[in-house]
């Protein structure tokens, strides 16, 4: 039987923004619908050509003054048609960034995000076939391949050339590292010939750069040694808690020749320098779990990021819904465990306090006591890969050294069927009092709106999410993202992931401020190329909800996004300010140093970049310009900025109450763990 929703009509109007969309009655989609009516992927949309017809004119008017249109050039949809040719030892021989390239295809390196620069290298990636895509800024791009990462757990690469380029990356290399992505960072450095002569502004030591910020690094300097670095950065990479690995190249690695496997050290498959086998709990070990477990009232699970990179989803859900143990997820990327679920208490704050037992698994980023909203005589098992990182920050009941998917594989079918009412119903009536206290929010919010006749980031998230799960075809299709101060607290009250990788938290722990934008065009690159947990959702767009601080740091990537055909929408808090400006609020001659100029027009910067623009200040208006952005990025693959004005004082609980605060952890607001 099909089912009936209301759906806006998606129809494009001739207005930029206002009004209310149109309403009409149309039968709901399914996911096969949605994909046919979308690209099928990167290569086949930017295989069309130019701008979409309709969106984009042959020429601009301008004081009459005719102006070409922003277009693809042809070198461009020419170079991805090209078929792969990757390096060999026949004939002129392999270089070793071929060699090195090469072992990237075997590994499946699932994507090359970069800045032209360390040419040798990103072209060898490029033709052995290896996605790459090359952007604006390698701060951006390196955000883009974290994203692209967070969203479907694989190794990705981003590259820049030596000195500015790579210090370009820094910041987005440490945001990385904190989320414990599998990035492979890759940089040229010069020659070892020319150490210590300065012989151009370009040299420089990058190792000790990246320390702190990365699981491994090596500067190359023996080029028959290629190979087998490569190997070990790819057993670093793929193997216990995953994090940035950093791998420099000089010139003369970098453009050696090889004629013969014979003069590679180590020049053997994977399956000789690293082993996908993995660490099962001791039997012993699980009996105490289920122990634990049977003593216990209301259990918890804390699904971290551990249980994303092993695809344990499955099995979580089978342990949770086996004994009715409560679960949150937290990490980078949410999802796990649908927020939806009874036993999920993501939107459920106030029923973390009656937990009696939490489970980490694959919690990566370890919080102290006092940091989780639990109760301080709360019992605590923790299961990780890495026996020495258990008991860091918090005193353990039962340490458990295990791979993530195969603690909770074995944890259900040890664990005994169990109902537990009482937890059930509290976790219900929390999630309860959680959705009335953000409305009673979301009515403030659209007071406030109405007032100033600007838009309150309430409203904003809330109205996203409300589009996406009642007017588009598919609600598990779009993966959202937010950051900034205040509207990334305010949106995580709102958004939810009822899928895995449904949902990325851009800011997690480093609270960079500034990848946001890129880190979900990325995330766009993963949906349209249909990896990992992103499959079945190819054409969709992603949602990115971010500050005009943030904003600042990405936006040229627009022109990225048009060029590599990766719908992305996103929606900008316009408050003139950084968020943080109430710290400015009581010294003198301060607050000059916190504000921008007001009513800027980012729209209008997005359309000089190949991209859709439109300028709200009204709940009405977004609430439009979401639904022209989205029929936009789902038909002709075009990505959209909505300018959101709004005003500072949003932000503060005296101008407008109740003003931002940091959310409850573990949670949908989450960002420290």
């Amino acid at each position: 039987m099909e089912n009936t929703v209301k759906k806006i009509n998606l129809e494009i109007s001739d207005n930029e923004s206002g009004g209310e969309p149109e309403e009409h009655t149309q039968t709901s989609s399914s996911r096969r619908d949605f994909l046919r009516r979308s690209a099928a992927g990167v290569g086949a949309a930017v295989a069309a050509g130019t701008a979409a017809q309709g969106f984009a004119a042959e020429s601009t008017d301008i004081a009459n003054v005719k102006l070409p249109s922003i277009t693809i050039p042809t070198d461009f949809t020419e170079s991805l048609a090209q078929d792969a040719k990757p390096g060999k030892f026949e004939g002129r021989g392999m270089s070793g960034a071929e060699v090195f390239a090469n072992l990237c295809k075997a590994e499946d390196l699932s994507a090359l995000f970069c800045c032209p620069g360390n040419y040798t290298v990103i072209n060898a990636l490029a033709a052995a076939g290896i996605p790459s895509y090359g952007g604006r800024s390698e701060g951006a791009m390196c955000a883009m391949a974290d994203g692209f990462s967070r969203a479907t757990g694989e190794v990705t690469a981003t590259s820049g050339t030596e000195g500015p380029g790579f210090t370009n990356m820094i910041m987005n290399i440490a945001a990385a590292s904190a989320a414990r992505t599998p990035l492979l960072v890759l940089a040229s450095n010069m020659q070892m010939a020319g150490d210590d002569r300065e012989a151009f502004i370009q040299t420089g030591y990058q190792q000790p750069t990246t320390e702190g910020i990365k699981k491994y690094g090596k500067r190359l300097i023996d080029p028959s040694r290629v190979h087998e670095y490569g190997g070990y950065a790819f057993r670093q990479l793929k193997s216990g808690v995953p994090g940035p690995v950093h791998l420099d190249f000089p010139a003369e690695v970098a453009r050696a020749k090889f004629k013969d496997p014979s003069e590679l050290k180590d020049f053997y498959d994977k399956s000789k320098y690293r082993t996908e086998s993995r660490c099962y709990p001791a039997p012993s070990d699980i009996k105490q779990v289920v122990n634990l477990i049977s003593k216990s009232k209301r259990p918890l699970i804390v699904a971290g990021q551990g249980v994303f990179q092993r695809k344990g989803w499955d099995a979580l859900k089978r342990v949770a819904e086996r004994n009715q143990i409560a679960v949150a997820t937290s990490g980078p990327t949410r999802g796990t465990f649908p927020d939806e679920h009874p036993l999920c208490v993501m939107a459920a704050p106030d029923a973390l306090l009656s937990a009696d037992l939490v489970i980490f698994v694959g919690q990566y980023c370890m919080p102290s006591p006092g940091e989780y909203r639990f109760n301080p005589e709360i019992k605590a098992i923790r299961v990780h890969p890495v026996q020495e990182d258990l008991g860091r920050n918090w005193p353990l009941d039962l340490g458990v050294v295990s791979d993530e998917t195969l603690f909770l594989e074995a944890l259900a079918d040890a664990v005994g069927r169990k109902k537990r009412g009482d937890w059930v119903s509290e976790i219900g009536k929390a999630k309860q009092a959680y959705e009335t206290q953000i409305e009673d929010v979301y009515q403030l919010g659209l007071k406030y709106s109405k007032q100033t006749n600007m838009l309150h980031p309430a409203v904003i998230a809330r109205d996203a999410q409300h589009f996406i799960d009642n007017d588009i075809e598919d609600r598990l299709a779009v993966v959202t993202g937010a950051g900034g101060w205040t509207t990334g607290l305010f949106a995580g009250r709102y958004l939810r992931a009822n899928r895995p990788g449904h949902m990325i938290v851009p800011p997690y722990q480093y609270g960079a401020i500034g990848p946001d934008m890129s880190m979900m065009m990325g995330v766009s690159a993963a949906v349209q190329r249909g990896v990992g947990p992103q499959a079945g959702y190819e054409g969709a767009p992603t949602l990115c909800i971010t500050s005009d601080a943030g904003v600042a740091y990405s936006m040229f990537e627009l022109d990225t996004a048009a060029k590599y055909k990766l719908p992305t929408i996103t929606v900008i808090y316009n408050n003139n300010a950084w968020g943080v400006w109430p710290n400015a609020a009581r010294s003198a001659r301060s607050m000059h140093m916190y504000l921008f100029q007001e009513n800027l027009r980012y729209d209008l910067m997005a359309k000089g970049l190949g991209a859709n623009g439109e300028y709200v200040r009204t709940p009405e208006e977004f609430r439009a310009a979401l639904a022209r952005a989205y029929k936009l990025a789902r038909d002709e693959k075009v990505s959209s900025l909505i300018n959101c004005q709004a005003i500072k004082e949003f932000t503060s609980p005296r101008d407008y109450p109740p003003g931002i605060a940091l959310n409850a952890e573990p949670g949908t607001g989450a960002v420290a763990h």
